[in-house]
């Protein structure tokens, strides 16, 4: 891919969390392109899918979203099912979206891949470390 077909971000998700996580990974990565928030504050359910969809991409586009059943996760599936080349991922946190900073130029498909494993690994690791005390 290049740097005109990087895969963009969005993060959907409930209050505030959104910008924080977006802010959170361009303190840490430097990376302040390609990663744009949506909070569902104060936005009927067909207000806030309008919102995400005007973020999507016309290359492709991953949507982070907190909670897969709930508001942010309905809308960004409902965006994503009248809209090629996108794909959600519930369950956000911040390992997942560092690593999508760090590796855009993957094909969509390969990136969400890589990034799920992000996300399970991430998890796993801390529910080992936890136990081994």
């Amino acid at each position: 891919m290049t740097s005109e077909t990087l895969v963009s971000g969005v993060v959907v998700a409930h209050g505030e969390l959104a910008e924080a996580f977006v802010a959170v990974v361009g303190r840490i990565s430097g990376a302040t392109d390609g990663l744009k928030a949506v909070s569902n504050e104060g936005l009927a359910p067909d207000a806030l899918r309008l919102k995400v969809a005007e973020l999507v991409d016309s290359e492709a586009t991953i949507i982070f979203v907190d909670l897969q059943g709930g508001s942010c996760g309905l809308a960004s599936l409902g965006v994503a099912k009248d809209t090629q080349n996108v794909a959600v991922l519930s369950g956000v946190n911040l390992p997942m979206l560092l690593d999508f900073v760090f590796h855009r130029d993957l094909p969509l498909e390969r990136l969400v891949e890589r990034l799920v494993e992000k996300g399970r690994a991430e998890l796993h690791s801390c529910a080992a470390s936890r136990g081994s005390s």
